[in-house]
């Protein structure tokens, strides 16, 4: 019966994160607003940032309680879900129109920090070297895009500061990091007690749990009919977990892997070429590519269980 609690709290900890981040978001726009920050500036910066929090959080705690599995696991799955099954689920439910921006802004600086992390992790170990080269081409790009006042879709919240915001942020980052620490010890306790290793819960599980913001983000602008913000969000919130989250994470304390998981991110990176490919055919992700999508992702976690 021991499974059973520990499956609770994983729930529970993936509602704190999800209610974590959109608290965090919206405090935090509020917050910058009132300093009279650009919503330029604060969706590059506030918002993409914070909805990549729950990643963040249980990256670096996995690294620094030495369970690079999960860590690296927690990252490369949340790309898998992001690109495979929630924009694959958007897809299904209408077609995602895309743009020359988003295949050369963004998809190919996220396939070229695929390509880096391919190099990095050769010798199965992302050092601290290669977190800070990861990390400063995050800021690099982010530097770029408010030099030419171009803007990653994200949504902004609506309405201006109040004081209940900063304590709203608090708390929002209170979840988080409270959801993260207890996610990870459930989740290493419940592979160890079905004899299944780290890195399978980290790449399914937690990284499913840490994408819920990303989730509900994208259906939300896909029913609004703001295709750009569906997928804008997605990609630039993977280039947040390969560059900024690995990033820092690998600064802290270098990152571990074994052979089979090092296979992972090579079908991640071909996943990608495969997604340049979808974008750029008729500037659009059709229904079909969508499920296409869908069954990629579902075929990169059967290759993790198998190996």
């Amino acid at each position: 019966m021991a499974y059973l609690f520990d499956i609770i709290i994983i729930v529970a900890c993936i509602f704190a994160l999800w209610g974590g981040a959109v608290w965090v978001v919206e405090s935090a726009s509020h917050i910058a607003k009132k300093f009279g920050l650009s919503e330029l500036v604060i969706g590059l910066t506030v918002v993409a940032i914070a909805t990549s929090a729950p990643e963040f959080a249980v990256t670096v705690y996995a690294a620094l309680t030495d369970q690079s599995a999960i860590s690296v696991g927690n990252v490369i799955g949340s790309n898998i879900f992001n690109l495979g099954i929630i924009l694959g689920i958007v897809a299904l439910y209408s077609t995602v129109n895309t743009s020359r921006t988003i295949l050369v802004r963004d998809s190919l600086l996220l396939f070229f920090a695929g390509i880096l992390l391919l190099i990095f992790f050769w010798d199965l170990t992302l050092t601290r070297i290669e977190g800070i080269i990861l990390f400063a081409t995050l800021v690099i790009y982010i530097y770029v895009l408010i030099k030419q006042k171009e803007l990653i879709e994200e949504e902004i919240p609506e309405g201006d500061f109040n004081w209940f915001d900063v304590p709203k942020l608090i708390i929002g980052a209170a979840l988080i990091i409270g959801g993260a620490h207890f996610l990870v010890d459930s989740a290493s306790s419940l592979a160890r007690m079905f004899g299944i290793s780290e890195w399978i819960i980290g790449i399914t599980i937690v990284a499913a749990g840490t994408s819920a913001p990303e989730l509900a983000t994208s259906v939300v602008a896909i029913i609004k009919g703001k295709h750009g913000i569906s997928i804008g969000n997605l990609i630039g919130s993977d280039l947040f977990n390969i560059l900024g989250v690995l990033g820092v994470a690998s600064i802290l304390k270098p990152l571990n892997l074994v052979q089979a998981e090092y296979t992972s991110i090579i079908l991640l990176v071909a996943a990608m070429i495969i997604l340049l490919v979808m974008i750029r055919t008729g500037w659009k992700i059709s229904r079909i590519e969508g499920a296409i999508l869908i069954g990629i992702a579902l075929f990169r976690w059967w290759i993790d269980f198998i190996f």
